[in-house]
């Protein structure tokens, strides 16, 4: 397998095609749509569907493999973005730090303002964070986080409305992280260019679903998307292409 060392830096140069395996594997979120974006999410989970137990332990449901490709995803983006559920379950560092590559901003949707001052993603680590919030909240956060303020209802804040306020800050290459709540909702949104899910070879056989999208009557409703699937040791990447339901945000044409 190739060295992945440089394949950040050539990602974003658009000058030659990647080596191999990458192009093949993050070749697609090189080019943006037509709104100026690129939205790719990530879900790793069991083969019966489970992203965590019925307690809520997760820890590490994708091994080492699944986990680099992850890394990856956040090296290539501009800006991770996670629920604030997750970070209060999980509180992750969401940094690259399994391979080279640059980090991203680190992004929380947290529609009520529940995210502490000492979570660990808000790290004075030189890198931009920022907390999309509902308008009136008034989260209790560092002066130096970017508060992004968003009207919201009970569903919480509108998926292409986040995607907008982060392409209006520069941040036009997205990776949705997690939890599977958050993904659903921009799933359901079609607020995604592509779905990356890594299915781990284990049977949790109860526990929490991953992906949850509004129920349909008949299987022949179901969502069909061309798909790509490769192999990361012994997990699965099931790549989705949804770039065709994707709903543009609008901004590039808002911004001339």
């Amino acid at each position: 397998m190739n060295s992945w060392t440089g394949v950040p830096q050539m990602f974003r140069s658009l000058a030659a095609p990647l080596p191999p395996p990458w192009e093949e594997r993050f070749g697609p979120l090189r080019a943006c749509g037509p709104d100026g974006l690129v939205v790719v999410a990530q879900i790793g989970q069991s083969l019966d569907g489970r992203v965590a137990t019925a307690s809520g332990h997760s820890h590490y449901i994708n091994g080492p493999d699944g986990l680099d490709h992850l890394h990856r995803l956040r090296a290539l983006v501009d800006a991770v973005a996670i629920g604030v559920g997750t970070a209060l379950a999980d509180d992750p560092q969401l940094t690259v730090r399994r391979v080279s590559g640059p980090q991203p901003a680190r992004v929380v949707i947290d529609p009520s303002g529940r995210l502490p001052a000492r979570a660990r993603l808000l790290a004075d680590d030189g890198v931009r964070r920022l907390v999309v919030t509902g308008e009136g909240a008034r989260p209790p956060l560092p002066p130096d986080v970017e508060i992004v303020p968003l009207p919201h209802d009970e569903g919480g804040i509108a998926p292409a409305a986040i995607l907008a306020a982060l392409a209006e800050r520069g941040l036009r290459r997205i990776l949705v992280e997690g939890g599977a709540h958050t993904v659903s909702r921009f799933l359901a949104a079609r607020c995604l260019d592509r779905l990356h899910v890594v299915v781990a070879p284990m049977l949790l056989g109860s526990g929490r679903n991953g992906l949850v999208l509004p129920p349909i009557a008949r299987a022949d409703e179901a969502l069909r998307a061309p798909m790509r699937v490769h192999r990361l040791g012994e997990e699965v990447l099931f790549d989705c292409d949804l770039s065709a339901q994707r709903v543009p945000v609008g901004w590039a044409n808002r911004s001339r």
